[in-house]
């Protein structure tokens, strides 16, 4: 099975994993002499044997990102760290040339007058920059993803 296969289990099995966390709460309870709906118990047995199944899937799929290497020499699992702290970094300056870009709406001379503290062009010129280094990162992430066999 490729990683990326592995991948795609996990996050069904985690889906499921909710789907069936919901359906045990819903049948928790019932009016007296009522049944419920589902068997709790059955439905907390396939939850167990799923949520085994997931811990499994994951100790694999974090080996396989430990031993893979990328181009550059890096682990997987490093440009999986580095992907997302991109994401971060270009949302924050995202938000903040978002933030500083000022638009006059004054009516009267009275009015507050604001004016911004960065230079909202060189901000988003960044967070295009480390949009760009995301989403070039991300291919090789997704293209190794496909690429490599799980153990």
């Amino acid at each position: 099975m490729k990683l990326a296969e592995a991948l795609i289990q996990r996050a069904d099995a985690q889906k499921r994993i909710e789907q069936l966390k919901a359906r045990i709460v819903r049948n928790a309870r019932v009016q007296e002499g009522e049944e419920p709906a589902e068997n709790p118990a059955a439905l907390l047995e396939e939850l167990e044997r799923i949520a085994a199944s997931l811990a499994d899937l994951i100790k694999r799929i974090n080996r396989t990102n430990a031993q893979t290497l990328i181009a550059g020499g890096k682990t997987l699992s490093d440009a999986l760290a580095e992907r997302d702290i991109l994401l971060v970094r270009r949302a924050a300056y995202q938000d903040l040339a978002q933030a500083a870009s000022v638009s006059q709406d004054r009516y009267m001379r009275s009015e507050l007058k604001f004016k911004s503290t960065v230079p909202v062009p060189d901000m988003q010129s960044r967070a295009d920059d480390l949009a760009r280094l995301h989403r070039e990162l991300d291919a090789m992430i997704q293209q190794t993803n496909w690429n490599t066999e799980l153990p």
